[in-house]
């Protein structure tokens, strides 16, 4: 799965509440959602997958009983959204029984099917049936040659579409997934006109982190990153639907410095860490939840369980921290020394560390890690240089990964 689903619909009866309810999560003591990727198998080959998955199952994976136990505790750490990410979840026999289950602990669930011959109208239906609250799917281009290519697989791209006009046949919240590399950026604007046309109430928009497959893949540079973000702002501008960027923190900045000057207001010191209230618009079309009540990053606000149990910061920071067969999420989240230094924004070093934007973006700690070994570095595709210069390196916190 290429990005994370954080806008997850909610049923008629929580409408009231559920606003609230977001808003409340203290990102200290839980996350604001929790991926689980329950599987590696998918028939897909995607050029940028992070997993590197293949066709058939790790008998390793957690079993049904572990994943209910898994689902459980992320209820008890009053985490509100879930994710049942893969791989191909629907490569799992039991993912409506894990469906029904986060349900009937009151989690908002979501999941990505891939583009496959097991994605039928069957399959959209029993996901409804089930109690999913949304299903994303994923298009990287809005061409069917080029997706295709992409994903590995001739017809991906016809597959998906047919499964959006089932996902609206079913009247299943749909999300549509867009990876952002150096090969589809050029296409970006044209991808933003294509999915205004698919009755979308979520669009996700990942940034690389480059590892497993997508190691190899052409990335972006910070001046890149900052036309697309141009992009992306002239569509949350006027869509009618929720935009998340994705792995990209520097966008918060970006708009932050936008709306000022458009308000005409001078970049005073003072004041730059408040998120605009453009990023945590909490409800999307439909009474659909929209974006977390602050900004996500990995350990904070974010945790991720491998299909093995591994407990990480998310799953493009693949540092794990125990596991689930023998670790409870509550103390991997609170207590272990990794996730507690990840929400500290006085640890980051470089550009980062010194940023009087650090409290809303803190850079992608993922991307860090990939690109320079340390996930408390400064994300280099980011290009601002912060107001007043240099400043005293942090100390180096210790990277404690097990207990």
């Amino acid at each position: 799965m290429a990005g994370h689903p954080h806008g997850i619909p909610r049923a008629s009866s929580e409408r009231a509440a559920a606003p609230s309810f977001l808003r409340s999560v203290d990102f200290a003591l839980a996350p604001f959602l929790v991926i689980w990727e329950t599987t590696q198998s998918c028939a897909l080959a995607c050029r940028h997958c992070r997993a590197s998955a293949q066709p058939g199952r790790d008998p390793r994976e957690l079993t049904t009983e572990e994943g209910y136990r898994v689902i459980d505790q992320v209820a008890d750490l009053g985490t509100p959204i879930l994710i049942l990410s893969g791989g191909d979840p629907v490569n799992r026999p039991d993912l409506f029984e894990l469906i029904r289950h986060g349900k009937s602990r009151a989690l908002r669930v979501a999941t990505i099917p891939a583009a496959t011959d097991c994605l039928t109208r069957e399959l959209v239906q029993g996901l409804k049936a089930a109690g999913l609250d949304q299903m994303a799917v994923s298009i990287d281009f809005p061409r069917a040659g080029l997706h295709d290519g992409f994903r590995g697989v001739p017809g991906a791209f016809d597959k998906t579409m047919q499964a959006v006009k089932w996902a609206h046949e079913a009247g299943l919240p749909l999300q549509v997934n867009t990876t952002v590399c150096g090969d589809t950026a050029p296409y970006l604007e044209e991808m933003a006109d294509f999915v205004q046309g698919l009755g979308i109430v979520f669009w996700e928009v990942f940034f690389l982190v480059p590892m497993g497959r997508g190691s190899v893949l052409t990335g972006l540079s910070a001046s890149e990153c900052e036309h697309l973000f141009e992009v992306i702002y002239r569509v949350q501008r006027k869509a009618g639907f929720i935009v998340k960027v994705t792995e990209a923190p520097h966008y918060r900045r970006h708009v932050a410095q936008r709306e000022r000057r458009e308000a005409g207001e001078s970049a005073r010191p003072e004041g730059l860490a408040a998120m605009p209230a453009r990023l945590t618009v909490s409800e999307g079309p439909g009474h659909t939840v929209g974006l977390a009540p602050r900004g996500v990053n990995s350990g904070n606000g974010f945790l991720f369980v491998s299909h093995l149990g591994e407990i990480m910061p998310s799953g493009f920071l693949p540092i794990p921290v125990g596991n689930v067969r023998e670790m409870s999420l509550a103390h991997a989240y609170r207590e272990t020394p990794l996730f507690r230094q990840l929400r500290q924004p006085d640890l980051l070093k470089g550009r980062c560390g010194r940023c009087e934007f650090r409290d809303i973006c803190a850079g992608s700690r993922s991307r860090a890690y990939s690109l320079t070994g340390d996930p408390f570095e400064t994300d280099p595709w980011c290009s601002y240089e912060p107001l007043g210069g240099a400043a005293p390196p942090p100390p180096n916190p210790p990277l404690a990964t097990r207990e």
